[in-house]
């Protein structure tokens, strides 16, 4: 039966350590904006874990609501995106939020020409040029969706917008169904989408979220949808569970991130690769450099990896320390 939803939420040959900006030390200590959104505007708790790690590192992590007109940015040391939730429900306040963050010379993470590059799913067609094999895609305007999906008749196919997350304004069904041609008609016509066959080993076997810090592998869950649905995240019943990958997939996601690296985005804080096995072997689906769940309280261990990691990649981290210790 096709579904839509809209609703949001959970969701390499790289330079390990690469600094991507420093500033004047803080004599209160180094402050990171860690950026939230009003879909989750406190640290979340999957994240407490990095919180404490930053804290022993030297590093006060503050939560700011991005879109938040009462925030300071210029008394930041340095910028962290984590939980901006609702940015694809905003996006073009959200890409004037870089613009803002650029202008103020505030080092991020990730560096902001990789998140912009990121924020729009036609990257993965970018990639499919580049080797990396993803689940077969179309990109078709809202009011051209019925022409796009028309040779797929018959087919079970996944619809989402290029900008989105957390299954917002997804939906899947068979097309030349009448139900689905419903769902088809109710979609935006103003938003761009891609259109995927949907994958049945989503369901049979689960789909695949591989960890990375700096290019460094950390660790993987397995996600798996509740009974009758096809959606893994949390708000539609999916769980996860801490599972180690075979050798063909941690390479394929390598590889996937290899390819992004050759496209220029070669410092790569942090990233989440998701996708799924099939016969054919392993397919990507989203490379999450935003603002992915990372899973910190299956594997706590990836938490202090991180905070090590940023804490060498801003030189002013320990000076800061050093300032407000004296």
């Amino acid at each position: 039966m096709p579904v839509v939803s809209h609703t949001a939420s959970d969701d390499a040959n790289i330079h390990p350590g690469a600094a991507i900006g420093a500033r004047a030390a803080s004599p209160n200590g180094f402050q990171l904006a860690l950026v939230t959104s009003t879909v989750y505007a406190e640290f979340h708790p999957d994240d407490a874990g990095l919180v404490d790690a930053l804290r022993g590192h030297g590093i006060e992590p503050v939560a700011c609501v991005w879109n938040d007109p009462a925030v300071d940015w210029t008394r930041f040391d340095a910028v962290l995106v984590r939980t901006t939730w609702d940015y694809f429900r905003h996006y073009d306040d959200f890409l004037a939020w870089y613009d803002q963050i650029e202008t103020l010379g505030l080092p991020i993470a990730n560096e902001l020409p990789l998140l912009r590059w990121n924020s729009n799913k036609r990257y993965l067609l970018e990639l499919a040029a580049r080797d990396v094999a993803i689940i077969p895609t179309v990109s078709a305007r809202g009011d051209a969706l019925a022409e796009a999906v028309a040779p797929m008749s018959g087919q079970d196919v996944v619809i989402k917008p290029t900008v989105s997350g957390g299954a917002w304004h997804t939906m899947r069904g068979r097309v030349g169904e009448a139900a689905f041609a419903e769902l088809l008609a109710a979609l935006p016509r103003d938003l761009d989408y891609l259109v995927q066959p949907f994958m049945p080993e989503i369901v049979a076997e689960g789909e695949w979220s591989l960890m990375f810090f700096d290019g460094h592998y950390s660790h993987a869950v397995l996600k798996k949808p509740s009974a009758g649905d096809y959606r893994v995240q949390t708000d539609f019943g999916g769980s996860a569970s801490l599972t180690e990958p075979d050798p063909a997939i941690l390479a394929a996601a390598r590889h996937a991130l290899d390819a992004v690296a050759a496209l220029g985005y070669r410092d790569q804080a942090y990233v989440r690769v998701d996708g799924v096995m099939t016969a054919d072997g392993f397919r990507l689906m989203e490379l999450e450099f935003i603002e992915p769940f990372l899973h910190f309280a299956a594997y706590p261990p990836a938490a202090e990896m991180f905070a090590a990691q940023l804490a060498r990649r801003w030189p002013s981290v320990r000076e800061s320390a050093t300032l407000a210790a004296g």
